[in-house]
């Protein structure tokens, strides 16, 4: 029984080899013009997809394969009497490979490519094919990756046709990368169509595995990295200049890292423990930031996950080789720098070279996925009410807005305290509001003298404020709106602070 492929593929990679080792097992082969000349060009035979159909391609190349000699010959059982004999009538033959790459869709829309250009790249006739020959697994083997080549080439050797198994394993496959990829249009024309952050009445996710990790949260759990839909960037991108393969918890680490300092326009640097800052500042320039945003608490620092929003430079590779780090998250690294580093091999670097795509925040519970817009901190001090006496002077302002800054990426309950830029003390994920400002301020210590702090939600009454107060702070952030503000700005008045609502909460869970 003669083996009969079909190709069409935008990925070339690997193409001349399995098709030539397709061509030694005698395997008749089947390619879509541009597919038939690539191959023709590496010395393999084929005939035209338009041989079978009687119809050159059409519209540019629209349409090419939508035609019954393709699809019947994908989707006929075998075991099906009628079926084949069907096909016979009509003179079509039956299909035991497909194997198909789909436009290069997100790679258009990466490199900014214009709309139409981007619309053109919406694969059609590919994931028909895909999910025709996924659909007829039982008779037909689908090929999606040229990672998928060898093993079904190894499987005819061995046996003359691919394995029932394989089959199967290929099919499912298959569907995830078509659905992938419909994910990945979706998202490119929500952003290009839809103004606004409304949530789609269907919401869909899945991309790329880029990663696979030795084990998830815990070694007893599996874990993987993928892609989210859209142009690749972000910390899943990151360009990892040495150290070992990150753990499921560092990527976390380093994910908190980067979102942190990258809402900061002047030079910014932090330590991340658990997902949380334990040091975070702002200074003159990157080294200026980092040891500063280390001196928060060198204690906590060692061990941590680094993150700075300008070039690495060879006097903040300095300051960062002096203690044992995890990771150092950057948008770039100077050549001596990076030379400096490469002394700490434990010491993963990684470098995010563009941002990532907007996309929403999505978590999984039993059952379900929960997804929100990202969540965006407003600093316009005009947005916002002091409720006291006594109003923040210019330098109490600017603490209090890196504290507010700050405190958005802190878990709930949060309350940082900063001083000059410093966030000298957080009290992080504490069940009680009142435990987590006196944790703040317990870790600012003398610190805390003159500093401005922030709380992620309101404060439901005065002992949550007070503990900051008798400690120093002079000014503090929340987002008002208790029942008991009036008492709370009454205990702010005795001991002379000024209190700002800022009239947004910021939660992190």
């Amino acid at each position: 029984m003669t083996v009969r492929a079909l190709i069409g593929v935008s990925d070339k990679t690997g193409l001349a080899e399995f098709a030539g080792a397709l061509q030694q097992l005698g395997v008749d082969i089947v390619a879509t013009d541009g597919t038939r000349r690539a191959l023709l060009q590496a010395g393999v035979e084929s005939r035209a997809v338009s041989e079978l159909t009687g119809f050159p391609e059409m519209l540019d190349g629209r349409v090419k394969t939508l035609h019954p000699a393709v699809h019947a010959g994908i989707l006929a059982r075998r075991d099906d009497a009628a079926h084949m004999r069907q096909l016979a009538e009509r003179g079509f033959e039956p299909f035991d490979i497909v194997a198909v790459s789909l436009y290069p869709f997100a790679e258009t829309a990466a490199r900014g490519a214009g709309e139409d250009a981007i619309v053109e790249n919406i694969d059609i006739g590919g994931p028909t094919m895909i999910r025709a020959a996924a659909k007829n697994s039982a008779s037909v083997a689908v090929v999606v990756s040229p990672a998928q080549y060898d093993t079904v080439i190894a499987e005819l050797r061995e046996n003359g046709e691919v394995g029932d198994a394989t089959r199967r394993r290929l099919a499912a496959e298959a569907f995830a990368h078509t659905a992938a990829y419909d994910t990945a249009v979706a998202a490119q024309l929500r952003r290009m169509w839809v103004a606004d952050d409304s949530l789609p009445a269907q919401f869909t996710t899945g991309g790329e595995r880029l990663h696979e990790l030795r084990y998830g949260e815990n070694p007893h759990q599996r874990g993987a990295l993928y892609a989210v839909p859209g142009a690749p960037g972000g910390v899943a991108h990151a360009r990892q200049l040495q150290g070992s393969p990150l753990s499921f918890t560092n990527w976390l680490d380093v994910d908190s890292a980067l979102r942190l300092v990258s809402d900061f326009d002047v030079p910014a640097a932090c330590v991340i423990k658990h997902t949380n800052p334990c040091g975070f500042a702002v200074g003159d320039s990157a080294a200026v930031a980092y040891q500063r945003a280390f001196d928060c608490d060198p204690r906590a620092a060692y061990g941590g996950i680094v993150g700075v929003n300008r070039t690495v430079d060879l006097a903040t590779a300095e300051r960062v080789a002096a203690t044992f780090l995890e990771a150092l998250v950057c948008p770039g690294i100077e050549d001596d720098a990076a030379a400096r580093l490469a002394a700490k091999p434990r010491l993963r670097v990684l470098v995010v070279d563009r941002p990532a795509p907007p996309h929403p925040d999505v978590r999984s519970i039993d059952g379900g996925l929960l997804v929100q817009t990202q969540d965006r901190v407003l600093l316009d001090r005009a947005a916002m009410t002091v409720a006291t006496q006594r109003a923040p002077d210019d330098a109490e302002w600017a603490d209090l807005l890196v504290a507010w800054q700050v405190c958005r990426h802190v878990k709930s309950n949060a309350v940082v305290v900063v001083n000059g830029g410093m966030a000298v003390g957080v009290g992080a994920g504490q069940m009680s509001r009142v435990e987590a400002a006196e944790l703040a301020v317990a870790r600012a210590a003398a610190r805390a003298q003159g500093a401005a702090a922030a709380s992620d939600a309101f404060f439901p009454m005065p002992d949550g404020l007070e503990p900051l107060g008798r400690a120093g702070v002079r000014s503090v952030i929340h987002p008002g709106g208790s029942k008991q503000d009036p008492a709370v700005v009454a205990a702010a008045d005795a001991l002379g602070m000024a209190v700002v609502h800022a009239g947004e909460r910021h939660f992190r869970h």
